[in-house]
């Protein structure tokens, strides 16, 4: 094998470890439940997301984004188009919450499970990054690069505020009114749509207030507050090393999430946030080539982030 083979794979060890991790899982639950629709499933994504990310390694770097928009676009007009509009089932959390005290194995159970559970411990928010219906459509608003960085941290308290009221609602309507879900119902439909409508609206109306398209994503969004508990043990995180900084703050400046990534390299640490997304834009902007993802086991959890003032 020469270096350039070596080079390649070296490049796409991620991609190969995630197209790997998805097709053992599409054939777990198909081999468990019986059901090939499982296999085509979690194959797809998969797939989907290991092109997305394989497109992304081997582009150029200042086209690389158009991969990760990709696997977004493949991702994300499945989830929504053909398992919410097509098949009828709510992708929404409530939809998952609803399933589960209803002992129902539906598809929002098995993709809440695996997205956002058990695999933000491999990969951390990625799906944040990669995967999301709802950013797959606030990345193409013209803010991408938020120049002045997050305001107040309080405003972050609104996604648990969300999260809460939600949790509330369901309780309500199970509990006190006796609702149940029909699944693969209108009525799931119903929530499905109404839910994606105050999502891409709130998101739109953010992201144009704030100047910033990840606005949502950092202080509305009540699917991160299950995400960034799997992400604080990701075994990939973001590194750089601290002899090739230079603290020019290129990566901080084009960092979606506003993560003040040289503080970390400062400080001989992975970027331990769990506001990162892992995009890797950070690792296109950088001068020095300096940062890219690394497998170790650390913990993570401590928030270094650019506020505004």
């Amino acid at each position: 094998m020469d270096i350039k083979e070596e080079s390649l794979l070296g490049k796409l060890r991620i991609v190969i470890i995630i197209f790997i991790v998805f097709w053992m899982i599409a054939i777990l639950f198909w081999k468990l439940k019986g059901n090939i629709f499982f296999l085509f499933n979690f194959g797809y994504i998969g797939t989907a997301i290991a092109v997305g990310a394989g497109t992304y390694e081997l582009l150029p770097r200042k086209k690389k984004p158009a991969g990760r928009r990709l696997a977004q676009l493949l991702v994300g007009a499945y989830l929504l188009g053909f398992l919410g509009l097509i098949k009828y089932e709510n992708m929404q959390i409530e939809g998952f919450f609803f399933y589960l005290l209803g002992g129902i194995f539906a598809g929002s159970v098995i993709h809440y499970l695996v997205a956002k559970v058990f695999l933000p411990i491999l990969f951390g928010r990625g799906w944040c990054g990669w995967a999301c219906w709802t950013a797959m459509v606030l990345d193409y608003l013209p803010y991408k690069r938020n120049k002045s960085g997050r305001v107040s941290s309080n405003w972050e308290k609104l996604r648990y505020i969300h999260f809460g009221l939600t949790i509330s609602l369901i309780f309500v309507l199970w509990f006190y009114y006796g609702y149940r879900p029909e699944h693969a119902s209108k009525t799931e439909l119903f929530w499905l749509i109404t839910g994606n409508i105050l999502y891409f609206a709130s998101g739109i109306i953010l992201a144009f207030a704030l100047k910033d398209n990840r606005a949502f994503c950092k202080y509305l969004c009540p699917i991160t507050t299950i995400i960034k508990i799997g992400s604080r043990f990701a075994l990939f995180k973001m590194e750089g090393d601290k002899d090739k900084c230079k603290d020019c703050k290129a990566c901080t400046r084009a960092c979606p999430m506003d993560i003040n990534i040289p503080e970390y390299i400062k400080n001989n640490t992975r970027v331990l946030s769990t506001e990162c997304i892992f995009c890797q834009t950070c690792s296109t902007v950088c001068p020095e080539n300096n940062l890219s993802a690394t497998a170790k086991w650390d913990l993570g959890g401590k928030e270094i982030l650019r506020r505004k003032g």
